[in-house]
């Protein structure tokens, strides 16, 4: 009788920045694409974060993913790792790799670390730092101290997923960081559950946009659209903008105006519906970085949009593909290509086709999970090789493992006088 193999199941551990919540965040439902796909892939996945628990967020176990609270500054995360003994690590943002990646590196030197950015904070520091001045994004806005903090932690890991075409080039071209390092992940969409028919023209009304309004580019896509809105509704008197997101705070509903149709709907039970029965999605994002969720889903439901070059950056390229609706960063082009679009049921319907086009051309999660697996399975193959050929990243490691460390336990211990006097 022939001897049965057993293959031993592989583990990855996601440390979160917060538990998540896809409902309320494009990152949310990023994260869980993610753990899904390992899951699939036959990989045993367990989350922890040392963020508190949010009423909001997924029931993990549903998803068969096993999930625990970590502390910062503590040694009983040495133990909680040790035990677990993850292949993979991924740190859901660069902060995660900052606050555990030497931990990690000290107990499970072997494991696969990879670093999922959601999108380049860097990058949106830097143009909301240009937001504020009136001015043009800088080379020195780009290499500020956040920046060589994020460029560390890409560095010090074997992978970094990269949302964005934009921020793949941008870290090639401009931080000089090795391509072998980097691998561009952009939402992954599971196209047989797109719906292949939405609502009609005729069968839709008003405008529409969302988002988490703890996100402060998504706050400003509010206060600019106060600029926009009167200029819409100057040509469409009856027409309404209804605007929907998670965590509304009062300086947000007490901007809600129905003399004016200026909407604050707040929270959606169903993000896909409400942008189903919009006619048009309205995005003027003037800074940020990644790319955007709520644009993503327009195309899902078949919603024509008007964003900025900001909103659109690497969701589409240019030179061979259309956008579904119009880019505009001027405040009187974009009403008017809004009220343009609103109205012209040919341009409408063109735009709605666009949609799918560009969904399946750039999002099929079975091509990017596909090659995700690929890109891990190959270093994960050759991880001495890999991490030979990455200097740079073994010194950062090497000078972060003692600094990083020391200024940890010195918290750590801070923290112990202080619960005991």
């Amino acid at each position: 009788m022939d001897e049965q193999i057993k293959t031993e199941i592989k583990k990855l551990l996601v440390i979160g920045y917060v538990w998540p919540e896809p409902k309320s965040s494009a990152a949310g439902t990023h994260i869980m694409s993610i753990m899904r796909l390992f899951k699939v892939n036959d990989y045993k996945v367990e989350f922890c974060t040392p963020c508190a628990f949010s009423e909001h967020s997924i029931d993990l176990n549903k998803e068969g993913i096993t999930s625990s609270s970590i502390e910062l500054n503590s040694d009983s995360f040495d133990v909680y790792i040790k035990a677990y003994n993850p292949d993979i690590v991924l740190f859901d943002r660069f902060m995660m790799e900052e606050q555990f990646g030497w931990r990690v590196e000290l107990n499970c030197p072997n494991a696969l670390k990879i670093l999922d950015t959601e999108d380049l904070q860097l990058l949106r520091n830097a143009r909301h730092q240009a937001l504020k001045e009136n001015r043009e994004t800088t080379k020195t806005d780009l290499f500020s101290s956040l920046a060589k903090r994020e460029i560390s932690a890409i560095l010090r890991c074997d992978i970094s997923l990269i949302i964005s075409s934009y921020e793949i080039k941008l870290l090639k071209e401009t931080f000089k960081v090795d391509k072998s390092l980097l691998h561009h992940l952009p939402f992954m969409v599971n196209l047989k559950t797109v719906p292949t028919e939405t609502k009609s023209f005729e069968e839709r009304e008003h405008f529409m946009t969302i988002g988490n309004f703890r996100h402060a580019p998504n706050w400003d896509v509010v206060l600019y659209l106060q600029k926009i809105w009167p200029l819409i509704r100057k040509k469409l008197p009856n027409a309404q903008l209804h605007i929907y997101g998670s965590y509304p705070p009062p300086k947000a509903t007490s901007l809600n105006n129905p003399k004016t149709g200026f909407l604050i709907k707040g929270w959606a039970d169903d993000a896909y519906e409400v942008i189903e029965n919009s006619k048009v999605c309205l995005a003027p994002i003037r800074f940020g970085a990644g790319i955007k969720g709520k644009l993503l889903d327009a195309m899902i439901m078949q919603t024509p949009s008007i964003t900025s070059s900001v909103g659109s950056e690497g969701m589409y390229d240019s030179e061979n593909e259309t956008w579904p609706g119009f880019i505009s960063d001027e405040v009187e082009e974009f009403a008017k290509k809004a009220v343009e679009l609103y109205n012209d049921k040919k341009l409408w319907n063109e735009a709605k086709i666009n949609s799918s086009i560009l969904l399946k051309s750039k999002y099929d999660a079975d091509i990017l999970s596909k090659q995700l697996i690929e890109k891990i399975d190959e270093v994960y193959e050759n991880i001495e090789e890999h991490r030979l050929e990455n200097f740079t990243g073994s010194m950062l490691k090497h000078h972060t493992m003692a600094s990083t460390k020391y200024m940890s336990q010195w918290i750590e211990e801070k923290n112990k006088n202080i619960k005991t006097k």
